[in-house]
């Protein structure tokens, strides 16, 4: 799933939610997101593990991650964000053979883990109007 988005077409990046495109990774709206902005860094390279990263793609990912804090915090003023991998199906990994990072903004009071207590989804915007405001800020 996560290597068919990298494969798109740069012209079909508002259908696919993809917000930036840079060596080693591209930055990707969650489709299922637990807070309006989530998004995340997913490496073009299809791997599991954080260990089977090259140094500079690990660097580049943390590069994105600190510009994504900011941006996020410049568009929609988080009380915190989270950061998360969850690797191996055990841990959590929707995805387990293919790493990415888990950007999420953060509020009190969010309902960011209805999903889990509730098996409700909670969408406060849109995701093409959350990828209008972020698109172009990377």
């Amino acid at each position: 799933m996560l290597c068919e988005l990298a494969e798109e077409e740069p012209s079909n990046d508002a259908a696919s939610f993809i917000l930036q495109r840079a060596r080693h990774h591209f930055l990707v709206l969650n489709i299922y997101p637990y807070n309006t902005g989530h998004l995340m860094i997913v490496p073009y390279q299809h791997v599991g593990r954080l260990s089977a990263l090259p140094a500079g793609a690990i660097a580049e990912m943390f590069d994105l991650a600190t510009r994504v804090e900011r941006v996020l915090e410049e568009v929609y003023r988080p009380e915190g964000i989270n950061l998360g991998m969850n690797l191996g199906r055990c841990a959590g990994a929707g995805i387990a053979d293919h790493l990415h990072l888990h950007v999420v903004p953060r509020w009190s009071g969010d309902t960011s883990f209805m999903t889990v207590s509730g098996a409700t989804r909670v969408l406060p915007e849109d995701l093409t109007a959350t990828w209008n405001k972020l698109q172009g800020r990377f």
